[in-house]
């Protein structure tokens, strides 16, 4: 018998995916089957399988040998973490290499499972999957970049469109130009000409996927020095994304500020990296390029939820299960998303789709700090969110999650973490203080505990004054700390508020 900590949630069985891929070969094991799924193991090893296939038509036989020994060791890490199922999936140089069968065969001896051959048509569908199980919504061309192979896919919101699969890999593009960037620009311009759906993504995202092309993501953030070393939806401007593989496609690659922190193996990729989505970047025109660190294995996973599941909101589900965890009562944050919604309403406070959702995740994620010292649960909560594995959300809406978080703790004009501050647009930096003031006023009325906020109203009492109002039955929740944070709410938000009991006493908080 495995046994679980109480840091695990216990209704979830672990499942495993190895990914085989003409340059890396991955196990990856997922805590369950989720929305937003979270890994509880992850291994790699840069096989290169796919080196030297063009001219040889064979997978090279030295990582074929590397291979069924790291089979044999995943295999056994996978059963160590008491995955339940093992999904194997094969892509660009297994199926095409003449030896790919035979390897397969080999493979899934050592295995003890079927492996899965991806055709190029299963590749792009799974990750056109992925992209769309990690944004919310996705609209625009969809690019996975292997060792093998390059899948484009026009993706509009859960709408699959017209896909390619092209041999623009990174080996592969490195052994057909001979190691020439200069001929591996003018076959990337070739092969790209085939693929008329690029034209139809002028003036919307380009969604990057693939290991080569979140390492030349990381070089761009070291170059510009940017606060959050979050990778999932990161985006660069065209301009700077032009610049910057200008600068990586000269093949000086050991020059490139940070590059000591990508591993040397892939090091010689990058520049094939930076020439292709250069030559995408002219044939499309996109508005940006958006970093997905979701791809084939993800969009695997997401193939096997019932649609329920798939329509779920992934942001929202990841800061439930956190709640879960790490809250002192997930009931008493359900209350503060209804709670909130209807504090928002007497306020008049207009919300986008994405500020009601981010706001809904708020709340979930508000209590899970609770552990810490009182002088650093801002401080902790703040980190905690800022670098968590959450999909579905952008930079700055995670920067607001993140403020949030620190300014229900520590006040709501606390100046620290001005790098994440600096993330936020401006609207954001408001709302997360006024819902920060919110949740001040209210955590001292529940103890952080449920029953509660379901019983507190708010009624307008005319001249602009609203009152927040306890039953008769909770007077004793009464008192000047709880009106002193009202009065602050009332501060930030220029309105005139009440403290009152039903029945009985009452307090102008402005």
């Amino acid at each position: 018998m495995i046994s679980t900590s109480q840091g695990r949630l216990q209704d979830r069985r672990p499942l495993s995916i190895i990914d085989i891929g003409s340059n890396s070969i991955r196990l990856v094991v997922y805590e369950g089957l989720a929305r937003s799924p979270t890994l509880l193991f992850n291994e790699k090893m840069l096989a290169g399988l796919g080196r030297g296939i063009v001219s040889t038509g064979k997978l090279d036989p030295e990582a074929v040998t590397r291979s069924m020994e790291e089979f044999r060791r995943f295999r056994a890490l996978s059963d160590q973490a008491g995955a339940e199922h093992m999904f194997v999936l094969a892509t660009a140089a297994a199926r095409e290499a003449i030896n790919g069968p035979d390897f397969i065969h080999r493979a899934q001896d050592v295995l003890k499972t079927e492996i899965r051959v991806l055709t190029g048509r299963q590749e792009a569908h799974y990750s056109a999957l992925g992209v769309i199980s990690g944004f919310h919504p996705a609209n625009g061309i969809a690019g996975d970049l292997g060792g093998g192979s390059l899948e484009l896919i026009d993706i509009n919101g859960e709408a699959i469109g017209d896909g390619i699969t092209l041999p623009l890999g990174g080996l592969r593009l490195q052994d057909m130009a001979r190691n020439s960037l200069a001929q591996a620009a003018k076959i990337t311009r070739d092969e790209l000409a085939r693929a008329k759906l690029l034209k139809g993504g002028q003036g919307r995202p380009f969604y990057a996927v693939g290991g080569t092309w979140r390492n030349l993501a990381r070089l761009h953030m070291e170059m510009t020095n940017y606060p959050l070393g979050v990778m999932h939806h990161y985006e660069i401007g065209v301009e700077s994304a032009a610049n910057f593989l200008k600068q990586v496609a000269k093949g000086e690659i050991e020059k490139v500020k940070g590059i000591e922190g990508v591993s040397k193996n892939r090091r010689s990729l990058l520049p094939y990296g930076a020439v292709v989505l250069q030559e995408i970047m002219a044939a499309m025109q996109p508005s940006k390029i958006t970093v997905s660190a979701l791809g084939v294995r993800e969009g695997f996973l997401y193939s096997l939820l019932d649609p329920a599941e798939q329509k779920a909101d992934p942001l929202v589900s990841a800061s439930e299960e956190l709640a879960r965890l790490r809250s002192r009562s997930v009931t008493h944050a359900h209350e503060l998303v209804e709670w909130t919604d209807k504090t928002f309403a007497a306020f008049g406070i207009d919300e986008t789709e994405d500020e009601a959702r981010y706001r809904h995740a708020a709340c979930l994620l508000a209590d899970i700090g609770w552990r810490a010292h009182p002088e650093y649960r801002g401080k902790q909560s703040l980190n905690i969110i800022a670098h968590a594995s959450f999909i579905g959300v952008d930079h700055p809406g995670r920067a607001f999650l993140a403020l949030v978080g620190l300014f229900r703790h520590e006040g709501v004009f606390n100046d620290a973490a001005p790098e994440i501050r600096g993330l936020a647009t401006p609207r954001y930096l408001d709302r997360a203080r006024i819902l920060a003031a919110v949740l001040r006023v209210v955590y001292l009325l529940t103890a952080a505990m449920p029953g509660v906020m379901p019983r507190l109203k708010w009624e307008n009492r005319g001249n602009g004054t609203l009152a927040l109002v306890l039953p008769a039955s909770l007077s004793d929740l009464y008192g000047e700390r709880p009106a002193g944070r009202l009065a602050q709410l009332a501060r930030i938000t220029n309105r005139r508020l009440v403290l009152a009991v039903e029945g009985g006493q009452s307090v102008s908080v402005k």
